[in-house]
Formats: C-alpha cells, sequence, structure tokens
C-alpha cells in the first residue's frame, strides 16, 4: 500500500467498458509528513475520496481484481481508504 494525496479527478469521454461506473482520480505519493514523493498515478476510487484527501492505495493488478470483484477490468492501482490522521 502507497500513502497518496488526491490531488485531481480524471474526466474521460471515453472509456473501457468495464470502467464506465468507476470514478478516476488523480494521486501523488506522499511520505508521513505529507511531503510529495514519487510520480502521480491514476486510480479507481471505491471510497467517494476527492481532491485533498489523504488516501491509500494498491498498486498490483491481481489485489485490485479483487477489491473491485471483478476480474474483467483492466486496472492496476485503487484507492482502498481514506486516511483521518497519521500517528507516528
Amino acid at each position: 500500500m502507497v500513502l497518496c494525496k488526491v490531488i485531481g479527478s480524471v474526466v474521460s469521454t471515453l472509456k473501457n467498458q468495464a470502467l464506465q461506473e468507476y470514478k478516476l482520480l488523480m494521486v501523488q505519493p506522499i511520505d508521513v509528513e505529507g511531503k510529495f514523493v514519487g510520480r502521480d498515478v491514476i486510480a479507481i476510487d471505491t471510497v467517494d475520496a476527492g481532491v485533498g484527501d489523504t488516501v491509500l492505495i494498491i498498486q498490483e493488478g491481481a489485489g485490485a481484481q479483487q477489491i473491485l470483484k471483478r476480474k474483467d477490468i483492466p486496472v492496476h492501482t485503487v484507492v482502498v481508504a481514506i486516511i483521518d490522521g497519521i500517528d507516528t
């Protein structure tokens, strides 16, 4: 799992038919202090996250398909949780 910040949403006029029902978000990995690290990624939103939210994503195709309970979706990254706070 990777800690990320939602930096935007993705609007698409054409999508794979299996992705029609899903919202796509642009997320960027962060460290525990909230500083951006790494490159931004497009992820399927399963938790109704929004811009500015801190989230957890998984980046693994088989795991993503298990969360979505579908094997017909070409997906690699899924938002699986909204983070309310971090204690270190």
